[in-house]
């Protein structure tokens, strides 16, 4: 048995009206909302008595999603969402932009900061990556024809 798809990557947030906004910023399509509570979700996530909201983003071409959570019950622990690259774990969702210097400064009003440069690959690439809400990292990706 192969696995068929991936379905979506999983991201917990203390603000998810933030996180929500800066990923429709970025382009992503809010495909839906929900409250998450009760024995079911108890017994598939492991955690008693939890009480959470979702929000699930699309990108365009409704390939990928992202599942935002925003815990009521228990209280979520920190990660280590300032973590440098090099950390052990999940540490970046990377995107195709059209336009990196348009999407920079449209995601700079929702808090984003490039991490160190805007680099530039041999001419065929201009990549960097952002911080986001939550100290989210971003790899941001601009081939050239």
């Amino acid at each position: 048995m192969a696995i068929r798809s991936m379905h979506h990557l999983g991201i917990t947030v203390t603000d998810l009206a933030a996180a929500v906004a800066f990923f429709q910023e970025l382009g992503m399509e809010l495909e839906g909302k929900a409250h998450m509570e009760g024995e079911f979700v108890d017994g598939v996530i492991g955690l008693d008595g939890s009480r959470s909201e979702i929000a699930m983003l699309r990108t365009p071409d409704d390939r990928y999603r992202i599942e935002f959570s925003e815990f009521q019950t228990p209280e979520s622990i920190d990660g280590s969402s300032h973590a440098p690259i090099n950390a052990l774990g999940l540490r970046h969702v990377a995107f195709v932009v059209d336009d990196l210097d348009d999407t920079l400064a449209r995601l700079e009003p929702h808090g984003a900061e490039v991490v160190r440069n805007v680099e530039n690959y041999q001419g065929m690439l201009k990549t960097c990556y952002v911080r986001g809400p939550e100290g989210i990292l971003v790899e941001l990706c601009e081939y050239f024809s």
